[in-house]
């Protein structure tokens, strides 16, 4: 697909076909010495999994961008990594002291009014 018909189709960039994509990519992974199969569908996934979801982007952005129709679909190329559950939970950690630091100040305020 040239320029007009990235213009006439209402496409950014040319669209190719999985097989050529993939070729292309063997052809990439042959020049950095890679020996995995690389295919598209991989890098969508390592895409959705590594470079979104890790971080922070919502799925529903995720799920936009990759033009899934149904958030399931999503969901299914997203697997949650190790590193994005530990972080999440370092984050509600975090947000659970500063709830709990508030609520004392308010009740050291409140005793100090009442006395």
């Amino acid at each position: 697909m040239r320029g007009l018909d990235c213009i006439n189709q209402d496409k950014l960039l040319p669209v190719m076909t999985n097989q050529r994509m993939n070729s292309y990519l063997k052809e990439i992974a042959d020049v950095c010495g890679i020996e995995r199969n690389i295919t598209f569908h991989l890098a969508r996934h390592t895409f959705t999994t590594t470079v979104t979801l890790s971080n922070n982007v919502p799925i529903e952005t995720v799920s936009k961008m990759l033009e899934h129709k149904d958030l399931r679909t999503t969901q299914h190329y997203a697997k949650i990594t190790d590193r994005k559950v530990s972080n999440d939970m370092e984050a509600l950690r975090t947000r659970l002291e500063a709830n709990q630091l508030e609520s004392l100040k308010i009740n050291k305020q409140t005793r100090q009014k009442g006395s």
